[in-house]
Formats: C-alpha cells, structure tokens, sequence
C-alpha cells in the first residue's frame, strides 16, 4: 500500500514570490508528544517571506516547509499526551509549528495546540497563533507591560501590531501605533489604538513626546531595529523597555548610551522559532487563561485581511511584500 501523500506549498528554490509552488508530499507522522492535524487553514507570517528568501533557516528537525500556523481538526496523534492535554480525535484546534504548516496536514507539539475559541471559523483561528505566542511572551513576559502604562507598537497595520494593539487595550493599557498611510492609522484607531503616527509625515519621536506629556512610552515594540532603535531609546519613558523581534531595518543600530542610562532603559529582543516546547508550551497555558476569553467574548478579535487559496501562495506573499494590508493574509486549503 503506498505512504499517503498530500498536498503542499513547497519553496522550490530561494527568491521572488514565485519560487511558492504546491507540491507533493509525504504525509507526516506524529511522534512523542505531537498530534496529526487535518489542515483547514495555515497563517502567513513575515519570517514565511524571510525562510522563502533563504535567510530564515528552520530549527534542526523541523519541516523545510514553509508555514508557522494551522487550525484544523486533530485527526490522531499521542493517546497519553493526548489525554493529559484534554484533546481527542476530532477537536477542532489551531496550533503553532516551528514549520510546515503550508500543507493539507502537519504535526504539532500537543502543547503547541490550542482549542479553537468558541465562534471563531478556522480561518480566523490559523490567523491567531504566531501573532499571539509573539505579542505575549515580548510584550507582557519580556516587556512586562503593566495597566496603565504607554506602549508604542511599530507597525500597527501588521498581524503583530493589530494583536498587539487589542491585548494591551483589553489590559487597560493606553496604545500608541504608527503606520505608513492615513488609512491604516485609521483602521489602528477602529481596532482600539488611542494614537496613530504616519512615520511618512510626521516624526515618531516628537508625536510621542507631545502625547505622553514628555514622559514617553513604557514599552516600545520594534519590528524594525536598525536606525529605528536610536530614535526609540529617545521616546521611551523612565525604567522603559524597547523590545525588538524583527530586523526589517537592519542589524546594526548606533543608539545613546547615556540616555539607557540615565533613564534606566532595557533593551531586550528574541526569535520564538527555535525555543522549546516547553516554552512555547508556557505561553500557551498563559494565553488560554488569560486571552482566549477575550477571543470568546468577542473583546479582540482576529482581524482578516484576505485569504488565498493554498495554489495561490506566491500571490499571498507578494501581498505580504507590498505592505498594503491590515491584519493577517491566510491560505486555505
């Protein structure tokens, strides 16, 4: 009998969009500790763009595929950690994977694994698991934003600003973004934002100041690095924290040290990808506590921008390079 196969987006050599072609595959097999998920759905992630351009190597043991989310439907798996984590074959989950998730079927770390929250399509449910994995371990763990502090979000448009925007609104948090047009400041503010910056018209640095009353921000969320950091460590109020979990911008930044003194400052980063499920187990036990009530109440909520389908993934990452949508870009297979 042959090996069931399945379909796949591969990355058929690095480069442009168009390198995305659907392919063939083996269907994987879930080991120790990991379930077998059906694919309904798989997110687009900005680190998809940077692995199919060759710079975003996957951790060791991870698939070569492309893909950081799925939600779907637990077709088997570990019976014993299965059970402990309260799933069965059937449950309707979406998950988070160190890669694979651009095809029809993936396996997850059963701690990686979340229930879909209540009324919520498979659709939106791939949408949620880099984005909010990401927002809570750097912004609440690592940034340790508190209620009733400032943050500011670089980016406010993307999947990560507009997670990012509703968490710390939910947390009584006051949001600060900037984007590039008026019009993704606009959708910002509908999503909760209380301040929208366009960074092509005006001077992130001084808009901030004017709003804080000269205090600054608390925590500044950077996507960006590179010359962004300069400017940041001057916005950020007293005891603030700049943490930075992309490099769009550049590796090297040159900031003033003085001001990381004076104003007691922590500059902090990481990359989720490679950590342990252990870890990323952690975060999801946090978000299931404390965020998928939101997510259920209808307090956040995901935000869709377009969906493809999976044959159409070059089309989904070109979008993704244009920096034209807000929200999240998901394959649907």
């Amino acid at each position: 009998m042959p090996f069931p196969t399945m379909r796949a987006v591969e990355i058929t050599s690095f480069g442009p969009p168009d390198v995305l072609r659907l392919g063939e595959r083996a269907r994987p097999e879930a080991g120790a500790g990991e379930v077998l998920i059906r694919v309904s759905a798989s997110g687009i992630n900005r680190p998809d763009v940077v692995q199919r351009k060759g710079h975003y190597a996957p951790p060791p043991g991870a698939s070569d595929l492309p893909g950081l989310e799925v939600a779907g439907v637990v077709q088997g798996g570990d019976a014993q950690a299965m059970a402990r984590a309260g799933l069965r074959v059937g449950d309707r989950v979406c998950a988070l994977v160190a890669g694979g998730g651009y095809a029809e079927w993936c396996v997850a770390p059963v701690d990686q694994c979340l229930p879909v929250p209540q009324g919520l399509s498979d659709v939106e449910a791939a949408s949620l698991p880099e984005t909010f994995f990401t927002v809570w371990s750097n912004v609440f763990d690592r940034g340790r934003l508190q209620r009733g502090e400032t943050l500011l979000v670089q980016g406010g448009g993307s999947g990560i600003g507009v997670t990012a925007i509703q968490l710390a609104r939910a947390f009584g948090v006051t949001v600060i973004v900037t984007a590039g047009s008026d019009e993704k400041c606009a959708a910002c503010l509908a999503l909760g934002a209380h301040h929208a910056i366009n960074y092509n018209t005006q001077d992130f640095v001084a808009e901030v100041q004017r709003i804080t009353g000269g205090k600054g921000a608390d925590v500044v969320l950077d996507m960006v690095a590179g010359s962004y950091v300069a400017r940041e460590v001057e916005c950020l109020a007293e005891d603030g924290r700049l943490v930075i979990i992309a490099v769009q911008g550049g590796l090297k930044s040159e900031f003033n040290a003085g001001l990381v003194l004076r104003r007691r400052l922590t500059i902090t980063g990481s990359t989720l990808r490679p950590r342990s499920v252990e870890f990323k187990g952690s975060i999801a036990r946090a978000l299931r506590e404390h965020v998928w009530p939101l997510l259920e109440s209808g307090a956040v909520r995901p935000v869709i921008h377009s969906t493809f389908n999976a044959a159409d993934a070059a089309q989904a990452h070109a979008l993704m390079e244009s920096n034209q949508h807000t929200g999240k870009i998901v394959l649907t297979w």
